[in-house]
């Protein structure tokens, strides 16, 4: 039974004077620490070079040795698309040279149309500023920041301005600058001609006053070479320039490459093709892809017309019936002039888009590698016996065309084993990791712990030895250690990303790309795999995404975003190339069943037949030759031979017939694509590796 409580009555508040007189007694009132027309007088803009300038880890420049290859990056991204654009074979220098104890200089030369003069200052010199924001169709650069960026971040850390010369013809001048940004208005700050410039004739002089100036400039008919002093920290392994360039020349088999370190030595990664990538079409943006707020703001900018021209003649995939219908859902005329929609209106078009089933956009807009020429890329560059490419047909995100790529390369020997010695001194002085095992894992893709420590064990060497502290003896100990040792089983695969060709070195743990391959059930295909980790087995995998805006996670352009439609069309491709790897290692180790089945036959059959010749009195010579007919008879497989696409030379084609797009070659046979060489050859001296 419930019982009723008498309510207390609220107790009133204190009278002000009181509570005045009580702060008067413990002290002065809180002084006012600034007022509304003080604060207001503080404030002022930013400008977009001023903030990066503040955060310039946003852009990939957090510590110098990502510096060092951002650099090199935004650089040859520019130049391939520059002469893609214009229908030239690219062909690319990359020089860098030490000038200091952590400075280096980075030069970058293509043979691609030039620059005008006019726009140089604003290209080199002005962030957000470049044609390819707004343009959907696929290329390399997207917001115009990149090479800018570097120049302003080699300016804060040495001082040295940005040196570009650029040549557009023959019998014109080649137009000189150096640049540096003003980051508090974002715009380009000339040095040099008294704020024009310098224009340098071509000839003995042009040449002598170029490098007077420190720059190596090659003598081309057109081109432009870009020049960039910053601090920077050179390495090799994962996530170094020449790991950029080596799986930029995989991706894009007709550029050709020439690449000069700090240490003088000379990479060439010639082209393989002379056919240059169809040149992709600009398309309209697709009203799936638009959102409201964009819609809206579409509709005020417009030039005054109607609802359904403007529908018909700003998106892609919008006929005439479409944009009747997408009015009639949203119970809009189609005869509405632009200028009385309003945001109520807008909202409704809106909603009406999506319900309205619309085709998927052209996608003539991107431009794939081509599974021919992934194959010729992969096996230009990465040694193996057997290679497998995958082209996925396209699909859309977000109003978006896509294309997903994938190709794989599987056997060959260990980087490990391909090194020389002159070349692991310079890795042990170069690296900064604490242990042996560390370095080991960290330089070499696909190194596994397993397989680091199978070398250690080989080398007799310690597990908290530093490499910097290596004596003689030990260093030979590990060059002989990673010579001998078979690391086959205890690699792990190497995952190559590339977003419209460019390849992704850094935060690989966060891109869709990595999340997808260690979801998928390698185990099915051959391949020995831990849960949630890579593959083992010395497999190298690239994945291309073609886009004409590619999701990316930060403005660095390191990691693709989660979208479900992109790691689908990932999973599929993988598992295309999955399918045929699983078919050829089934039938690599049925073949080597059969083998060792044989050379248990041949061991026993010369005493069996002796032991018969005894008992039953027959030839010994006739009855063994019996014997080891029908050995091999019974072991057939074992002399199978296959073609270059997967398929027996000899009998019944169809039991392993692993389509198209598939290179298997001798994997003992492979010629090295890369020429390296030193300097010093010129002298006589013989350092080639």
């Amino acid at each position: 039974m419930a019982t009723a409580k008498r309510k207390k009555a609220p107790q009133k508040p204190a009278p002000a004077k009181k509570q005045a007189s009580t702060a008067s007694k413990t002290g002065t009132a809180p002084k006012r620490r600034t007022t509304a027309k003080a604060m207001a007088a503080s404030q002022r803009d930013i400008s977009v070079s001023e903030f990066f300038a503040k955060n310039r880890h946003l852009l990939g420049f957090d510590n110098p040795r990502k510096a060092l290859l951002t650099t090199v990056k935004e650089a040859v991204d520019n130049s391939l698309d520059a002469c893609e654009e214009a229908g030239i074979l690219p062909r690319i220098w990359v020089h860098i040279e030490q000038t200091g104890a952590d400075r280096y200089k980075v030069g970058i030369q293509d043979n691609g149309p030039g620059i005008l003069k006019k726009q140089i200052p604003l290209i080199f010199g002005k962030l957000l500023y470049g044609s390819k924001f707004h343009r959907l169709r696929q290329s390399r650069g997207q917001q115009g920041i990149g090479i800018s960026a570097a120049g302003m971040y080699g300016v804060q850390t040495t001082g040295k301005p940005v040196k570009i010369i650029s040549k557009v013809s023959v019998r014109k001048p080649a137009h000189y600058y150096e640049i540096q940004i003003d980051t508090k208005i974002n715009q380009p700050k000339i040095l040099n001609g008294k704020g024009d410039g310098v224009d340098i004739e071509p000839g003995e002089k042009g040449a002598k006053y170029i490098e007077k100036h420190g720059i190596e400039w090659v003598d081309q008919p057109h081109g432009t070479r870009v020049t960039i002093e910053l601090q920077a920290k050179f390495t090799r392994g994962r996530g170094s320039v020449g790991e950029y360039l080596e799986q930029t020349a995989i991706a894009n088999p007709h550029v050709s490459l020439q690449y000069c370190d700090p240490d003088d030595f000379e990479y060439d990664y010639e082209a393989t093709t002379d056919v240059l990538p169809r040149e992709p079409k600009e398309i309209k943006p697709h009203p799936y892809g638009v959102e409201v707020g964009r819609l809206a703001a579409m509709v005020e900018e417009v030039e005054p017309m109607t609802i359904a021209e403007f529908l018909r003649t700003r998106f892609s995939r919008v006929t005439p019936a479409i944009a009747k219908r997408i009015c009639e859902t949203a119970k809009v005329s189609p005869r509405t002039k632009t200028g009385k929609v309003g945001r109520q209106e807008s909202d409704a078009l809106y909603q009406s888009i999506q319900k309205t089933k619309i085709s998927n956009p052209s996608t003539d807009c991107i431009c794939p590698i081509g599974e021919d020429l992934i194959l010729k890329g992969l096996h230009h560059v990465v040694p193996a016996e057997f290679y497998v490419a995958a082209t996925r047909p396209p699909s859309v995100y977000r109003g978006n065309p896509f294309q997903i790529e994938v190709g794989l390369a599987y056997g060959g020997t260990a980087p490990t084993q391909n090194i020389t010695k002159e070349l692991l001194l310079e890795l042990l002085e170069e690296t900064d990791a604490r242990t042996i095992r560390q370095f080991l894992i960290h330089t070499f893709n696909g190194l596994g712990s397993d397989a680091a420590d199978r070398i250690m064990k080989a080398g007799s060497l310690g597990t908290r030895q530093a490499p910097g502290k290596l004596k003689p003896k030990e260093i030979e100990s590990l060059f002989t250690a990673m010579k001998n040792v078979n690391i086959s089983d205890g690699q792990t695969m190497e995952v190559m990303r590339y977003a419209n060709r460019v390849p992704l070195q850094f935060q690989q743990a966060a891109c869709a790309v990595t999340q997808t391959v260690l979801a998928t059930n390698w185990r099915s295909y051959g391949l020995g795999q831990s849960r949630g980790s890579l593959p083992r087995g010395p497999v190298s995998l690239m994945i291309h995404i073609a886009s004409v805006w590619v999701p990316f996670t930060s403005e660095s352009k390191e990691a693709i975003a989660n979208y479900p439609e992109i790691q689908k069309e990932i999973r599929l491709a993988l598992q295309a190339v999955g399918r045929k790897l699983g078919m050829y290692l089934r039938r690599r180790l049925k073949v080597k069943q059969q083998t060792d089945r044989r050379e248990v036959f041949l061991r026993y059959l010369k005493e069996v037949s002796n032991a018969v010749s005894e008992i039953n009195g027959t030839k010994q010579a006739e009855l063994y030759d019996q014997l080891v007919k029908v050995a091999k008879k019974h072991t057939a497989e074992a002399d199978m031979k296959l073609d270059d696409r997967g398929r027996p030379i000899e009998e019944k084609p169809e039991e392993l017939n692993l389509g198209e797009n598939v290179l298997i070659v001798d994997a003992t046979s492979h010629s090295a694509a890369i020429n390296r060489t030193s300097r010093e050859e010129e002298t006589g001296e013989d350092e080639t590796e």
